[in-house]
């Protein structure tokens, strides 16, 4: 009997050995992304054609890797609809905000406010009735969100804050939630996340390119320097890594957790901007901060608790 408990604990170290491991790893490959987005604006890069050829050079490395597996993506009409609709919520239209900002309103305010993906998922799971309600959960929602507006006050009163910019940015987190919930809500039967993630890069790749028909948005990249085609091809296998941990953890680990990436970003991201960058750190940072942990760790442990409540019925 207590051979059997032993190697039930094993598995279960196994089980939750995975997620985490893909959490860690694909939160931290957020932070540098956000981070390597400072850098396009010097060296003559628009953040859409940054975005364009890093996610088709990323969509390219996946490929070859599905291709190498025997999972290329199928092509047929339900999984051309995830595709589309997961690139827009998920890669395109996202990350375009957030590349766009990082020029106006700083890394650090973007990689903060890319932790808010698990309370917001939360909301919207308790809305369609995924996850039931629970008071530590909801406290945990409210306290985040009082440190966003704390980060998110402290940016509108400062002098040169762009109204525009700020309230864009914190739609960034809203898409991200949306692409959490719909992935698992629609994730096609049988599939791989090695067989997902190029899919939903190549659909993201489209839907930039149909971007760039529109005036002033241009996919040029200057050729008289090596820099900007070093800088896509970094993040691009950053890209590439991101998104194949985001699907491989949303299948080992659930909405909820997989949504935690944004918060492990930032834990990488604020500091690389403000120690490696130069970037002065936003106002309210400790504040705001401390408020947006908290209310992270209460929605997981909720969670956490909620799931072990379950498995013992």
């Amino acid at each position: 009997m207590s051979t059997s408990k032993q190697q039930g604990t094993s598995n279960n170290k196994k089980i939750w050995l995975i997620p985490l491991l893909c959490l860690l790893t694909g939160g931290a490959l957020i932070g540098i992304s956000t981070n390597l987005a400072k850098y396009t604006g010097e060296i003559g890069l628009t953040p859409l054609a940054f975005l364009f050829w890093s996610i088709t050079g990323a969509a390219f490395i996946l490929s070859t890797y599905a291709f190498l597996r025997h999972e290329l993506p199928p092509l047929n009409k339900p999984t051309l609809k995830y595709y589309l609709i997961a690139a827009l919520v998920s890669v395109a239209g996202s990350n375009l905000i957030f590349f766009s900002a990082v020029p106006h309103v700083g890394a650090s305010f973007v990689a903060l406010t890319i932790s808010l993906p698990p309370l917001l998922t939360y909301l919207a799971a308790i809305i369609l009735r995924i996850e039931p309600f629970t008071k530590l959960r909801a406290f945990g929602v409210v306290t985040a969100l009082a440190g966003v507006g704390v980060l998110a006050a402290r940016k509108f009163s400062a002098p040169d804050a762009s109204i525009f910019w700020i309230v864009l940015t914190l739609c960034g987190p809203v898409l991200l939630a949306i692409g959490n919930i719909y992935r698992t809500l629609y994730w096609p039967n049988n599939l791989a996340p090695s067989a997902l993630a190029p899919g939903m890069l190549i659909a993201a790749s489209v839907l930039l390119a149909l971007v760039s028909i529109a005036p002033h948005y241009s996919l040029a990249v200057p050729m008289t320097e090596f820099l900007p085609f070093g800088l896509i091809t970094i993040q691009a296998f950053v890209f590439a890594g991101q998104f194949l941990l985001l699907f491989l953890l949303q299948k080992t680990g659930g909405p909820v957790l997989l949504s935690l990436l944004g918060a492990i970003g930032a834990v990488v991201g604020v500091p690389v901007a403000i120690f490696l960058q130069g970037e002065s750190p936003p106002e309210g940072l400790f504040l705001g901060a401390s408020l947006i942990t908290l209310g992270v760790i209460l929605v997981t442990y909720g969670g956490i608790k909620m799931t072990i409540a379950v498995e013992k019925k």
